[in-house]
């Protein structure tokens, strides 16, 4: 997953982040590092926050714009 560049590029801290999602930041930070799965509904949060899709976060396409 692209979060954490996402977050970086964005100069956003894990903390704005957490609280953006309603989440501490030690599970926020997990999600980073792949030691927990990201729900569903925090996913497309994420996308909504970075103003991406699903589909850039997951690597799954290299466009980062958003579909219409």
């Amino acid at each position: 997953m692209r979060i954490r560049d996402l977050r970086e590029d964005h100069d956003y801290t894990q903390e704005y982040v957490a609280s953006k999602l309603n989440i501490r930041q030690n599970t926020y930070s997990q999600y980073e590092t792949g030691k927990r799965q990201l729900p569903i509904e925090l996913l497309v949060q994420l996308a909504d926050l970075y103003q991406t899709s699903t589909d850039y976060i997951l690597r799954r396409t290299d466009n980062p714009v958003p579909y219409k």
